[in-house]
């Protein structure tokens, strides 16, 4: 049985102060993700917890309901890893890819020739994609996340997404 606060303990420590940029990506839009009210927020990972005030959505899920402040330390790790997401394909492989459902908040989405990312930042998230993904009910979370990604991307084919090593 998984020890669920141990696990996103260790996630948090793993992602630490990282983002996609070495700089606060939020000048760029002039933090757009952080902009929120009571109908606003982060959908939480199976178990998380989180210190946001929170509502129950559809499916049994959680949101995180954001205002547009927060300790910064104890965002929810949706928002910790915005826009990008741990992708799991067919054979249970981890990739980072850009999560297209933030195409029209984050402009780094369909950008990403044009942009120096922090590879850390990557590298973390991998490695937290394969932990969460050798945890049964995380590993649906992902892969319900992740057809609901592609079906996004589908239906936006003219954003050009690359996936980012």
């Amino acid at each position: 049985m998984t020890d669920y606060s141990k696990m996103y303990a260790r996630i948090n420590r793993i992602m630490g102060t990282l983002t996609p940029l070495r700089a606060d990506c939020g000048r760029l839009c002039d933090h757009s993700c952080c902009k929120g009210d009571e109908n606003t927020g982060m959908r939480l990972f199976p178990h998380e917890q989180t210190t946001l005030p929170m509502r129950d959505i559809e499916g049994g899920d959680r949101l995180a309901v954001c205002d547009g402040t927060c300790v910064r330390e104890q965002r929810p790790l949706a928002c910790k890893i915005f826009p990008f997401f741990p992708t799991v394909d067919e054979r249970g492989r981890v990739y980072i890819e850009e999560d297209i459902r933030a195409v029209h908040i984050c402009p780094m989405i369909g950008n990403s020739d044009k942009i120096a990312y922090d590879r850390r930042f990557f590298r973390a998230l991998r490695r937290v994609g394969r932990m969460l993904s050798r945890d049964p009910e995380c590993l649906a979370f992902l892969r319900e996340t992740t057809a609901e990604i592609d079906t996004y991307r589908a239906l936006l084919p003219a954003v050009n997404t690359q996936e980012e090593e």
